[in-house]
């Protein structure tokens, strides 16, 4: 008679029975599946109904895709972006550190210069510069009441319509990033500049070494984003024709007409680049966030945009 074959559990080193781990069996979502499919199929429908559209005139978008007038404006704006962010973030941390400094002289200065740039609109910064040889007809570098004159030219030859550009996109971006950097400073603990400080380090040693790395966690996602609005609101310079990608596409289809199509040439560039930029700010927040792991932030940015090393793990 054949005889029942018993399975015995393991033992462990102390002699107990070992019993098998728990098997974690995840809650299913039917109800965001469902939801994502009907979205999908909008989304499809909505890209056929575009593209089969006879007004949009697809064959108008193929072609000025990638010609030269397209291109061209496209390194004019990435080029305004990088010099106007620049310029921008360095005069950010110089407003940060006159307002964070306790010097009533240049607190009062960046006070007075973050509500003038902030408290005007962008536009007409943009046209003010734009035709700033309207109020001064000539610069003039010298010394006043002397004759004596060092440098003189017509402002017009100057302040160009690029120059105008980069003047008004990066001063007026100082203001707002003045106020990121100066929250990214503040988050930081005052114990650690008080312990640098109290090892033998300078303020601006401090400053450079213990507390800015510290900050750009909190200052990385918002000036992030300034980057990738920057990068928009460079299509504000075709007011005084700063020949940017959107410049290029309002003369193109000033001569044959064609809007819609063009416009949807530069929107498809915009969101390319913008595209680019968020999966760069992404890597540079996880960088400066690798002191915070397991936060909800770093586990959505791997699960969405995939930036993971070995050794990592996402809860």
């Amino acid at each position: 008679m054949a005889q029942a074959k018993t399975a015995y559990a393991p033992l462990n080193s102390t002699g107990a029975t070992e019993q098998p781990a728990p098997k974690i069996i995840r809650r299913r979502h039917f109800g965001r599946w469902v939801a994502a499919v009907v979205v999908l199929a909008i989304l499809v429908e909505l890209i056929i109904s575009l593209w089969n559209n006879p007004n949009l005139n697809r064959h108008v978008v193929q072609h000025y895709l990638f010609t030269d007038v397209t291109l061209s404006g496209i390194r004019v704006t990435i080029e305004l972006t990088v010099i106007a962010m620049v310029i921008g973030i360095v005069g950010a941390v110089l407003l940060a550190l006159m307002r964070l400094s306790g010097n009533p002289v240049l607190v009062a200065i960046s006070l007075g210069y973050i509500w003038f740039f902030r408290g005007t609109p962008l536009l007409v910064q943009v046209i003010f510069w734009g035709f700033l040889g309207a109020l001064y007809h000539r610069i003039t570098i010298g010394i006043p009441n002397t004759g004596i004159v060092a440098y003189s030219a017509q402002t017009s030859a100057v302040i160009g319509a690029l120059t105008a550009a980069i003047l008004a996109l990066s001063l007026n971006e100082a203001a707002y990033a003045s106020e990121i950097v100066r929250s990214g400073i503040l988050s930081v603990h005052a114990g650690q500049r008080e312990a640098a400080l109290a090892l033998g380090m300078t303020p601006g040693r401090t400053m450079r070494r213990i507390v800015l790395p510290q900050a750009m966690r909190v200052i990385v996602p918002p000036m992030g984003n300034e980057v990738i609005s920057m990068l928009k609101t460079t299509s504000l310079v075709s007011v005084i024709a700063g020949h940017d990608l959107l410049t290029n596409v309002e003369n193109v289809y000033a001569q044959n007409f064609q809007v819609i199509p063009l416009l949807v040439v530069a929107s498809l560039w915009y969101l390319v680049l913008t595209t680019v930029l968020s999966l760069g700010q992404a890597g540079i927040e996880r960088h400066y966030g690798r002191g915070v792991a397991g936060s909800e932030q770093q586990r959505w940015s791997v699960r969405i945009f995939g930036f993971r090393r070995r050794g990592d793990s996402v809860g």
